[in-house]
């Protein structure tokens, strides 16, 4: 397809006009978190944009979807694009080129407004491809072994929510109702993985099985497509087909165990698979049970698992791990039936090993002790990562690198450190960058020790002579994932007359609103607590924003910078009016992207003590405990869920921030 536009200022040229870089873009149909650009050529290395069709609007900056990882220079094939949000319609999109001008390996256009990072250019236009892109569903799903009344889809990913429903071979025959073995529980716009189904008609025999995307048509949440004879709950489909995939269930009554050699901080074991016909427990022996040490080898076991197929299935060790060993996953039964593990203490009477072959079910696999780090694709405010889990072996660090790692950058790629670790598990771990982040990129948690004891974080310092990473295998001990960023606001403490505040930046990727709340916002009082907001902002970083308030401070106290998303597309603040079905606040990590000051009414006595301050997080704590309580007894009335939810999402903001 071709496209010829002046966008903004940007002339943008067919791709039949290209003589350095290239991009091919053809039609396809995506489950909404990712696109995939065919190919394309950078001569001096960048990146790949998703730009919505908006571009031709004149929304340069705004119509910014998404942009691939830094790219190095030369042809890249099947480019995967992960979007900052997930697309539920179908539209045209734009994939162009882009430089990277100032060398981070970061793609900071929207951020930068427009100042680096720009698009690659010939005949004097941007270099572009355009494409259709259907907002439609994935679903895959392995061959398993199954007790013959549930499954295990592997992943699901579906742009407007819906169901997996698991159909067998005799759709392909037109028996569309009466193939329908079993339908998931309602699923959210997302990815899913794992998904148990239970089958209401149970497989007996080797059988394909064809699990299918649904939508969710009727928005009740409720399957209801056969009941309709398919009038409501329809499934997805791509390229005039239905969004399938097909695997093999056999049913069986043997366990198996799989496990895969890891890295870990010595506290855990994750077992790949576990399939229990009856149900059990998978216990981890050491390698010391080939020696007659049936007991004496146990080192930890799983909770109960319920019959059918299992993965990564996390076994919390009874006691460390102090040196690298071989580790014997072993399936166990629950012959007593109590869903818990009496083996040791009952003397082998009770919850004996599964067998088959003559011998019990097992897997074996060294366990190298060091570290391990858990982090998944993660929304942040910009002003801090969280990371999910983090297992240490003798204490340390989690470290923050940002994709100049990849350029070899070792020292200048860090931006933020965690504070001391003790050796153990450590779940949740947020870290505070050294300077705010503003854009999407792949961030590179890391494991470091304290090699010199002092509980501060000095790789940087030392030159690499103190606190270096963990390692195993030969490499760092790390966990990379996209980190999406789509908006930052930060206030600096200040005084003034009350009639105007300072908000020194705010990075809006869509465009908005800064709004001033008071900190009755963590009270509940929603609209109450607006102060004031900003004129409309557009796309980009906005310094300096100066905001009169609609109602002037009589005293000190501390306010709440927000960033509000232009939700209508006006231009014009409508939280309040709409009850907050308009104009709702960006979201990071589940809380609303905020920044705290304090601000002196000059001429005041504005003194706070301690107890204040404590008094204040005692408020946010209970105004986060209020909300969950009331927004479950208070959905029906109009605009207040919405309310209530946003108190929530303020309250865990300001606590995360405090902490």
């Amino acid at each position: 397809m071709a496209l010829v536009v002046v966008a903004g200022g940007v002339p943008v040229a067919t791709a039949a006009q290209q003589e350095t870089a290239t991009v091919s873009f053809e039609d396809q149909t995506t489950a909404g978190t990712t696109v995939t650009v065919d190919t394309v050529t950078l001569p001096e290395g960048g990146f790949v944009t998703i730009h919505a069709a908006s571009l031709s609007d004149g929304e340069v900056l705004g119509s910014v979807v998404g942009s691939s990882t830094y790219l190095e220079a030369g042809t890249h094939e099947n480019v995967t694009v992960r979007l900052d949000e997930p697309i539920a319609e179908s539209g045209t999109f734009v994939a162009m080129p882009h430089k990277d001008t100032d060398g981070d390996r970061v793609y900071s256009f929207v951020a930068d407004n427009g100042e680096t990072d720009g698009p690659y250019t010939a005949d004097g236009g941007a270099v572009v491809d355009d494409a259709m892109v259907n907002a439609s569903a994935s679903v895959s799903m392995s061959d398993q072994p199954t007790t013959g009344d549930t499954v295990v889809v592997d992943r699901v990913e579906l742009s407007q929510g819906g169901f997996v429903t698991i159909h067998d071979a005799t759709v392909t025959d037109g028996e569309v109702f009466e193939s329908i073995r079993g339908t998931s529980e309602y699923l959210a716009p997302g990815v899913h993985e794992d998904v148990r189904v239970e089958l209401d008609t149970p497989v007996t025999e080797n059988t394909t099985l064809v699990p299918m995307a649904h939508k969710d048509t009727d928005g009740d949440e409720m399957y209801t497509f056969p009941e309709t004879d398919g009038e409501t709950d329809g499934p997805y489909t791509a390229d005039g087909s239905a969004v399938v995939d097909t695997a093999m269930a056999m049913p069986s009554d043997t366990a198996t165990v799989e496990y895969s050699e890891q890295a870990t901080g010595g506290y855990s074991i994750v077992v790949d698979s576990a399939y229990l016909p009856e149900g059990g427990f998978v216990t981890i022996h050491d390698g010391t049970v080939t020696d007659g040490k049936v007991f004496e080898s146990i080192r930890g076991t799983s909770m109960y698992l319920e019959p059918g197929l299992h993965r990564d299935v996390r076994v919390t060790l009874d006691s460390p791990l102090n040196e690298t060993t071989t580790v014997v996953p072993m399936a166990h039964r629950d012959t007593d039936g109590d869903e818990t593990y009496t083996f040791p203490e009952s003397e082998g009477e009770n919850d004996g090993p599964y067998t088959a072959d003559g011998g019990a079910v097992i897997d074996s696999g060294n366990a190298t002790v060091s570290a391990s780090v858990s982090y998944t694709p993660a929304t942040s405010n910009g002003m801090t990562v969280t990371v999910d889990r983090v297992e240490l072996s003798e204490g340390g660090f989690v470290v923050i690198h940002d994709p100049a790692l990849s350029g070899g950058a070792v020292f200048d790629s860090v931006i933020g450190a965690s504070e001391y670790l003790p050796a153990g598990v450590h779940e949740d771990v947020t870290v505070t960058l050294d300077e705010p982040m503003r854009s999407s990129q792949v961030l590179t948690p890391m494991a470091h020790k304290d090699t010199d004891g002092d509980e501060m974080y000095t790789f940087d310092e030392s030159e690499g002579e103190a606190d270096g990473p963990y390692v195993a295998n030969g490499g760092a001990v790390v966990a990379s994932a996209d980190t999406t960023v789509n908006a930052v606001v930060s206030a600096a403490d200040q005084s003034g007359d009350g009639t105007t505040v300072m908000v020194d930046s705010v990075t809006l990727h869509d465009g908005g609103f800064v709004t001033i709340h008071d900190a009755t916002v963590t009270d509940g009082a929603v609209f109450e607590s607006i102060r004031g907001t900003s004129e409309y902002l557009a796309p980009g970083t906005h310094e300096n924003v100066e905001i009169t308030l609609d109602t002037p401070l009589e005293e000190s106290g501390t306010l709440v910078p927000m960033a509000h998303r232009d939700t209508d597309g006006d231009e014009t603040y409508d939280f309040p009016a709409s009850e907050g079905a308009d104009d709702g606040p960006y979201v990071a990590a589940g809380s609303a992207v905020v920044d705290t000051a304090d601000y002196t009414v000059e001429g005041m006595e504005t003194e706070m003590d301690s107890g204040t301050e404590t008094m204040a997080d005692d408020q946010t704590t209970e105004a986060m405990g209020d909300s969950e309580m009331t927004d479950e007894s208070n959905t029906d009335v109009p605009g207040f869920g919405i309310a209530v939810a946003l108190v929530a999402l303020v309250a865990a903001a300001l606590l995360a921030r405090r902490r």
